[in-house]
């Protein structure tokens, strides 16, 4: 099974054996991180089978519809006026007795390429099912990332589109849009129609483009929190509350509690040439957080961190009494800041 870490270049080995048509039968597609399933399976569905030959030899089955029965039978279709047929299983989780395709796995037609995208989990590898998927199909999980890898997976993604982007603005995206991959590359495509290849992604850009703003978002928030700048913080806690779509407090006491936490962290670490690693962060930012630790004690920061727990549950409706959302967020800024 791939490390988390490595599933995106076992998507990469996998994509690229498709580039060059060297297609296998079987490709059990399974995991958290949906976004890697669904590129894999688009690629198999556009481009395996040209558009004359998809009419009779791809077909597209669902999970909570099909049988392990019927999916067998579609797979041991012989292919019409081509070389293979397609099948594609999405929501393969839905199909009730899936571990009934093993023998079909054990020995599949060689003129199909069948594609099982199980995706939000994993089949137990202990069985004689997962294991036998992992012996005889491409059997990729795609893991979720940590959410101090989104910063450099965006980076990846923006250099790979033929763009660049310094660590502050993928951290701006970070920060705003997330860990669900696909809806930031969505919105990096937005952003590419609009702007010629080889120009770099600033915040200017992303406020242009995405509408996330440069100075009133979360990144900016975490900033003045750190610098102590009540004026600044309080601005920006304003402006979240008066736009409650785009900033929920729901979200806001988990991320600012990450960033807290790795200042309490930083007071920790004497060696401060490990302290980008220990925290998960670029090194471009290891003084900022040098700098905001500074400003607080040990003791404050065990007090912020109640303080975020205490919103967190507060937020979710737990002894939140008739406050709105808008006045627990400024409670909660308060509190933190004095």
């Amino acid at each position: 099974m791939a490390k988390k870490e490595d599933s995106q270049k076992v998507y990469s080995d996998i994509l690229a054996s498709l580039k060059k048509k060297n297609y296998s039968p079987v490709y059990f597609l399974c995991g958290e991180e949906p976004y890697y399933i669904d590129k894999l399976c688009d690629y198999i569905e556009n481009f395996v089978l040209d558009e004359t030959e998809k009419s009779f030899n791809q077909s597209v089955l669902y999970g909570n519809e099909v049988n392990a029965s019927q999916i067998i039978s579609e797979s041991k279709r012989f292919p019409m006026m081509a070389d293979r047929t397609v099948i594609v299983v999405k929501e393969a989780q839905g199909v009730k007795d899936i571990e009934k395709l093993e023998s079909y796995v054990k020995s599949p037609s060689p003129s199909t390429v069948l594609v099982i995208c199980y995706k939000y989990k994993t089949p137990d590898g202990r069985k004689s099912f997962g294991k036998t998927l992992k012996d005889k199909a491409v059997y990729f999980e795609s893991s979720k990332l940590y959410d101090n890898k989104i910063p450099d997976w965006i980076s990846s993604l923006v250099r790979e589109k033929g763009y660049q982007m310094g660590p502050v603005a993928a951290k701006l995206l970070a920060d705003n849009l997330g860990t669900d991959l696909s809806k930031i590359e969505n919105e990096l495509n937005k952003l590419f129609i609009n702007i010629p290849q080889g120009t770099e992604v600033t915040p200017d850009l992303i406020q242009k483009n995405i509408g996330i703003s440069k100075d009133f978002n979360v990144f900016e928030l975490q900033n003045a929190l750190g610098n102590r700048e009540v004026y600044k913080a309080n601005q920006i806690i304003n402006y979240f509350a008066s736009n409650p779509k785009e900033h929920p407090f729901v979200i806001l006491p988990g991320t600012l509690f990450g960033y807290f936490t790795k200042l309490m962290l930083t007071h920790k670490v004497s060696d401060k040439n490990k302290l980008a690693s220990v925290l998960g962060v670029n090194p471009y930012f290891v003084n900022d957080y040098v700098s905001a630790a500074q400003k607080y004690t040990p003791a404050k920061l065990v007090n912020i961190i109640s303080v975020l727990r205490e919103y967190d549950l507060k937020g979710k409706g737990v002894e939140a009494g008739e406050a709105s959302d808008s006045e627990l967020m400024k409670e909660m800024i308060f509190k933190i800041l004095h």
